[in-house]
């Protein structure tokens, strides 16, 4: 264990408590500078990153271009830790064996952009992967549903997908609430992951709430102190 969560976990003694130091960081590349990115990655995972997250967008299911396969490829030589591939894009299912080639270790699709989403997710789950589903900011939790059972992992979107720097939308807290008693009653192995607006004064909220998993990347690539200073600090934010 880390040190630094080593130590926190010896300051609480309830089972909520006990569930907070397990809290997982997952640095969000989209906010890295890309021109440094190996020796960021490396800075990260040095810091205590669970894993790495790679925002996958097609300019279609949201209004932005960004990264793709090559870019995992290249993740997947710099590092051990898990890469998971969130998929921001039209028809994902097309994807999922190419992302997974390419060594991505969860595959994260959109609710909204798969009509036949329990065949999306038994796919990913054939291939040996981590299947995660995400759900937009209007997105209601009920349409989980029917797949609830099946997820290694729900993504909370807490902004608008598309674009990182963006602020928290406080009305996502009541739905993370939701999602976590969706997941305690019927699946307590699948991870509650949040992502959007996450930072020292909006961790303490999404980790109340019931999120287990947090996405960063303003908060972690464009501190002044650096990477490794931006994760420690939502480390601490969660005490």
């Amino acid at each position: 264990m880390e040190p630094a969560r080593e130590a926190s976990s010896k300051r609480w003694g309830s089972p909520a408590a006990k569930e907070r130091s397990m809290i997982k960081i997952a640095p969000s590349i989209l906010a890295a500078d890309l021109l440094r990115l190996g020796e960021q990655i490396e800075v990260v995972e040095r810091a205590g990153a669970d894993r790495i997250h790679i925002d996958i967008m097609d300019g279609q299911f949201v209004p932005n271009i960004s990264l793709g396969v090559p870019v995992v490829e290249a993740i997947r030589r710099a590092t051990s830790i898990p890469l998971e591939t969130h998929l921001m894009i039209q028809q994902p299912e097309r994807y999922i064996e190419t992302f997974v080639r390419a060594g991505a270790d969860h595959v994260i699709v959109h609710q909204e952009a798969s009509p036949h989403l329990n065949r999306t997710v038994q796919s990913i789950k054939r291939l040996g992967k981590k299947a995660g589903v995400a759900l937009n900011p209007s997105t209601p939790a009920v349409m989980l549903e029917e797949v609830l059972d099946d997820l290694d992992l729900v993504l909370i979107m807490t902004v608008n997908p598309g674009f990182g720097g963006q602020h928290f939308i406080d009305q996502t807290l009541r739905k993370i609430g939701q999602v976590r008693v969706q997941l305690d009653a019927r699946n307590r192995a699948c991870e509650l992951e949040v992502d959007g607006g996450i930072d020292i004064e909006t961790v303490p909220q999404v980790v109340e709430a019931g999120a287990r998993v947090l996405v960063a990347g303003t908060s972690i690539f464009a501190r002044p102190g650096g990477p490794e200073a931006g994760l420690k600090s939502l480390l601490r934010a969660v005490c």
